[in-house]
Formats: structure tokens, sequence, C-alpha cells
């Protein structure tokens, strides 16, 4: 499935789940015909609990309600949370569950790392946030920092059909002439402009969209020319990035990295440390976000290119999980998220310094030399780890939990469209 530019977008930033959930519960309170959502986590708490009564007051309705989580990172979903909405015709599916192996999940490859609600093709929503607690500010010290995009405009017709085509059986084919026809009738050729921004609908996937996300990335950051801010969670991106960072600074670009400096996976600090020194060196800015976990997946370049998504720079996001962003041509959203930044870097961020890093580097420098050379080579290795054809668990009404695959709702082979 391949995208297009689209001009006529109104572009929203939403930041962390305070404005984020409110935004996406109205929307689906006001839903008439269908909701489409996929979602790495939900979890059974106060959101995942707000979210589900706004489900089930829209099923009531008449709403049609797809409902995609994945088996890996909501797998500890329960029957008693899922069996309303599946009594009351909610479609939920399970992107490919597994049981647990000795109290431990297994499934950690490959996974549906996607944030996606669509309401009656007129608005959506693409970014981090997961519907869970840990993005809403009380949930303590643990709370996660993350952005997303409500959207509305032509994109939403893109993001509309590939959502869609995740969960709906292919048509029969037809012939160039009955397909036109299709999509005139339907109303999907394109949607109505609703502001100035132009914008484009990019995903990851396994198949045809392996490095489309890294592409777009390496491509702004070949062009930067004044300034490139990057704020990303996991950062610890493959070789090319690296590089085209490290190059864009030493033209005189200046490059700030918004990292983690309170992290909810200290591995992922470890990790992108490795990286300093071959950043720092070279005049790049870095900045660790300590005031609570980071979970942002954004960035801009010069006056015009930004991106929001799910997709982390690091060889999970760019190489194994299905993900999406969108890519923003636009000043004023340029503006709009480089001020909300240039606050987070000002208030909530420590820089660090070259001599910082370079002091007790003589241990790193080894396991430096390693880390690059994996990175070099990761996505090579990647293609090595097994692709076998993912499972969508369908739970009905009388479905047991996720991954018990003798439930009714029991696991088939995923379509061709669901790894897309």
């Amino acid at each position: 499935m391949n995208f297009s530019w689209r001009d006529g977008n109104r572009l929203t930033l939403l930041e962390n789940g305070e404005e984020y959930f409110p935004a996406v519960f109205e929307a689906i309170r006001r839903a008439h015909s269908e909701v489409l959502i996929e979602t790495f986590i939900l979890f059974e708490d106060k959101v995942g609990f707000a979210l589900r009564q706004v489900l089930l007051e829209a099923a009531l309705r008449g709403v049609r309600i797809d409902l995609t989580v994945d088996g890996y990172g909501s797998d500890e979903l329960t029957p008693a949370f899922l069996q309303p909405l599946a009594d009351a015709g909610v479609h939920i599916h399970i992107y490919d569950p597994r049981k647990r192996l000795f109290g431990r999940r297994i499934n950690l490859l490959r996974r549906l790392h996607r944030k996606i609600v669509v309401v009656d093709g007129e608005v959506a929503f693409i970014g981090g946030i997961n519907f869970s607690a840990d993005h809403l500010g009380d949930f303590g010290p643990e709370a996660k920092q993350d952005y997303a995009l409500e959207i509305e405009g032509p994109l939403v017709v893109d993001i509309h059909r590939f959502a869609l085509r995740s969960v709906a059986p292919p048509e029969p084919a037809r012939r160039w002439w009955q397909r036109r026809i299709h999509v005139l009738a339907n109303g999907s050729g394109s949607g109505p402009f609703r502001g100035d921004a132009r914008a484009l609908f990019v995903v990851r996937d396994n198949d045809e969209h392996q490095n489309d996300i890294e592409e777009h990335y390496l491509e702004a950051i070949r062009s930067a020319r004044s300034r490139l801010l990057i704020a990303n969670a996991y950062f610890f991106p493959g070789y090319r990035v690296l590089r085209e960072i490290r190059n864009a600074a030493r033209r005189g670009v200046r490059v700030r990295l918004i990292l983690q400096g309170q992290p909810d996976m200290p591995i992922a600090k470890f990790g992108a440390r490795m990286l300093y020194n071959y950043l720092l060196r070279d005049g790049v800015e870095i900045h660790e976000y300590c005031r609570r976990p980071l979970h942002a997946k954004v960035a801009l370049a010069d006056y015009d290119w930004a991106t929001v998504g799910s997709s982390n720079l690091d060889p999970l996001s760019l190489s194994l999980n299905l993900e999406c962003n969108v890519i923003v041509r636009d000043h004023a959203f340029n503006r709009m998220l480089h001020g909300a930044l240039e606050q987070l870097a000002a208030a909530d961020c420590r820089q660090i310094a070259l001599e910082r890093i370079v002091r007790g580097y003589w241990w790193r420098a080894p396991l430096a030399v390693v880390i690059f050379h994996f990175l070099r080579h990761f996505p090579d290795w990647a293609g090595l780890i097994p692709r076998r054809p993912p499972h969508m668990q369908v739970l009905g009404p009388n479905s047991l939990p996720i991954g018990d695959e003798d439930a009714a709702g029991e696991a088939k082979p995923c379509c061709p469209r669901g790894p897309r």
C-alpha cells in the first residue's frame, strides 16, 4: 500500500495524556458510524476503563468498532475487562498472541507498535501515546512525556484506508473502472481541506515498507541546513542515521538531541550513552530529559519539516516492529513543535558535556567499537530473524483470555494485510 503527500490538513499537537485522552474520547463520543483503534498497550487502569466506557457507549449507539491490541504489550488483559466489549459487539483483535513461558513473555520481536485512532474516517490520531495511566502526570515520577497528532483533512483518508485494511477482509478483485466507481461511491478519493499543512502517512512493516521511516529521517537530516532537533525515547539508531547526524553537525547545522535522562528502561540510557562521544566530538548537542521518563518520538529539521509517530530510533522500531509516523511540511507546525521542545529542553533537561563523557572513557571505547559494528550490520541480521506469519486472534462473545488458542475466537493466520 503506497501513500502520497496530502495538502490541506489541520494538525494539532497533543502533549501527554492530559491532552490526548480527552481529545480521543470526545471524538469517540461524537462517532456515528465507525471507530478504528490500534494500540501497543491497553492496560486495565483508569485510562483503560475510561476507553472501554466510551467504546461501550458508542457500540450501543450502533457504531462499528474494531479494537486491535498487541499480544505482547497488552497480554495482561482479562476476560472480565474484554467480555463486556465483546458482548456489545466490539470486534477485538489481538496481534500475534502467545502463551507465556515460565511466566515470561517470549514474543518480543516484530510487534505491532503503532498507535492509531480513526473516527468516522474524518479525524485521526497518530503518535506514541498508549492507553495507559502512566501517560498522565498524576501517575507520579514514572509518568511518561510524549506527543501525538490530531489530524483532520485529506491525510485521514490514507490513515483510514490503512487501518481498515488491517481488520477488514480483502475485497474481490475489480476491473479498473469498477475500482474507480467503488472509490468514488464511498467518498474515499480525497477528503475535504481542513487546514494548510502538507503531510504524508508513512509506515514500517516487514514486507514492502521495511525502511520507509528511516529513509525519511535520512532525507531530512541530509537536507538540513540550519537546525535539527530530535526528541526520542530509545535512541540507538542504525549506523547510517548516526553518520548523517554527525555529518550535519560538521557542516554547521545546529544539531540537538533530547534523550532519556530518567529512563523507564535503564538499558536504553546505557546504550545511548555509548554513542555520546561519537556525536559530541563533532558538535552535536545532547540534552537528557530528567523530570520523568521520556517516551517521545518526534523530530524537526530547519523550519518546515517535522515528524510525529510511534517509531523510536532503535533496532526494534527501525528493523522489526510495525510502526507509523506522519511527516509534515508546514512552517506553523514546525514552529509549534519547536516551541514545545525548546520549553522541554530549557525547563527539565541537562546538557551533556564532552569532557564528562571522555572522562573515564577508556573502558567504554572497546564496547563502543562493538556497538558501532552491531549498528552497522543489524539491518542485515534482522532479515535473518524468522518471519513466521503473525496471527490475529479475534475474540468473540465466548472467548477466553489473550493467548489461549482454545478460545472460541481461535487463533488463525493473519491475512496478508495484517503486518503491513
